[in-house]
């Protein structure tokens, strides 16, 4: 049976998941950001028995169509851009368009009327933490993560970065003390939110 939870977003979260499922007896085939496969089809009371586990844990079971298509493609997103070394080599719309099986447009559409804010939108903001973080690591200059992040030049990078987060990232590299969102949070809010005449996604 396949289960899909909001706020699922790192590592730690399929730790406290899992510990949730083994709690209740539950046997898992899968545990993955947002997706849960458990051997058992869970009875009513079950399923409010993992929701309010899953509650403690800061955790939501999820059972609307559209939220869970929602949770998908900001799973997608977080993953490809905190979770792998390199920015993919197709579009980002193309990119998860082919992991849904799903007609972009449809997706953006929802996307915009449940979020308020566009998947290109979504995605800069989670690209400026990304680029937080690896300027805060101190490892790559500027041209690295630029090249890194699958931006064409540092000029594209530093003018969407500026306009997120009001910093040139040299700026932004002074301000070591300036704390970093958490990837739960990104674009939850309408902090940083670019127009849509600001965007060029890639």
């Amino acid at each position: 049976m396949k289960l899909y939870i909001k706020y699922m977003v790192s590592i730690r979260c399929k730790m406290a998941v899992k510990e949730v499922l083994r709690e209740m007896g539950l046997h898992f085939i899968v545990v993955d950001l947002g997706e849960v496969d458990v051997m058992e089809e869970l009875t009513g009371d079950q399923q409010d028995e993992l929701k309010a586990g899953l509650l403690r844990i800061g955790l939501e079971l999820m059972e609307d169509k559209r939220a869970i298509l929602i949770e998908k493609i900001k799973n997608i997103i977080t993953e490809m851009i905190h979770s792998t070394d390199e920015a993919p080599k197709v579009n980002y719309s193309d990119y998860i368009s082919e992991k849904l099986d799903y007609d972009y447009t449809y997706l953006s559409n929802i996307f915009s009327e449940v979020k308020g804010i566009t998947i290109q939108q979504f995605i800069i903001i989670h690209k400026v933490e990304r680029i937080k973080e690896l300027i805060i690591y101190d490892e790559l200059n500027i041209t690295e993560i630029a090249w890194k992040m699958g931006y064409s030049s540092v000029a594209h990078l530093s003018n969407q970065f500026k306009k997120v987060t009001g910093l040139s990232p040299s700026h932004f590299k002074q301000l070591k003390s300036k704390r970093r969102s958490p990837i739960e949070a990104i674009g939850n809010s309408d902090k940083g939110t670019l127009t849509q005449g600001e965007i060029n996604q890639r």
